[in-house]
């Protein structure tokens, strides 16, 4: 993919670090609809995070082979075994200790949901004593409830699909996903509280250990890339609905 932006030229020394193999390689997070939304002729993800992974090797050079990841967890787990030059996920402080992050180039709201009859009315009501919060294991959102909950119970679950068979089932009082999940998925009965508990920054990464020199320039290809509507762009070619640029940085 040749950008549709003004990509800033990488130094030899970031090319180098960034392209060991002579092609970048890009983990891609499967389990996000809104950024991988469908498949290439080949099978290979396709959607607004790979297309932003093909402008980045595009942008060194060289060609782009995606390392796929059924969950965002799994591909933070795997820049201790250098299975990627660059991760696609959402950035967030756990994240962080092993990866450096550039600013984000999408953003996703994340929300609660609850049955018509609950008494949980706006956000604040969630973090109460005897409140379970039903939610995806190691999702940006989730890690963010790990850090900012205080009273209600964290259930954490193995995939989305595992949290809604969880919460339909009783077995907790709010789920918690991204927004637009939430509203495609819930039956009528139940209701999702606005506005959402919290953002969820989708960003670039590449692991902390590499000279900051590259998460620099990868920083300003985002940068780029949102200013150039690179990514609005590509959100509206995908057809996608709860996704949004994020504000050039």
């Amino acid at each position: 993919m040749t950008p549709s932006f003004d990509a800033p030229q990488p130094s030899a020394a970031v090319r180098a670090a960034l392209t060991p193999h002579g092609v970048l390689r890009a983990g891609i997070n499967l389990s996000n609809g809104l950024l991988v939304s469908g498949r290439t002729a080949d099978g290979d993800p396709d959607g607004v995070s790979p297309d932003m992974a093909r402008a980045v090797a595009a942008a060194l050079g060289v060609p782009c082979v995606l390392v796929p990841f059924e969950t965002p967890g799994v591909l933070a787990d795997a820049v201790a075994r250098d299975a990627w030059d660059i991760g696609l996920i959402g950035a967030e402080p756990q994240r962080a200790e092993t990866m450096a992050f550039t600013p984000a180039y999408a953003e996703i709201e994340a929300c609660y949901a609850v049955r018509d009859g609950s008494d949980l009315a706006v956000n604040a009501d969630v973090d109460r004593p005897g409140i379970r919060i039903v939610t995806m294991a190691r999702a940006a959102f989730t890690l963010w409830l790990e850090r900012n909950i205080r009273s209600a119970s964290i259930v954490p679950a193995e995939g989305i699909d595992a949290c809604f068979e969880i919460f339909m089932s009783g077995g907790a009082d709010v789920i918690a996903s991204l927004k637009s999940k939430l509203i495609a998925d819930l039956p009528a009965d139940m209701r999702v509280l606005q506005p959402g508990f919290m953002i969820v920054q989708q960003a670039v990464g590449c692991a902390r250990s590499q000279d900051p020199a590259v998460s620099a320039w990868l920083s300003d290809v985002v940068r780029a890339a949102c200013a150039g509507g690179f990514v609005t762009e590509r959100i509206q070619s995908h057809g996608v609905i709860g996704l949004s640029a994020a504000q050039p940085a």
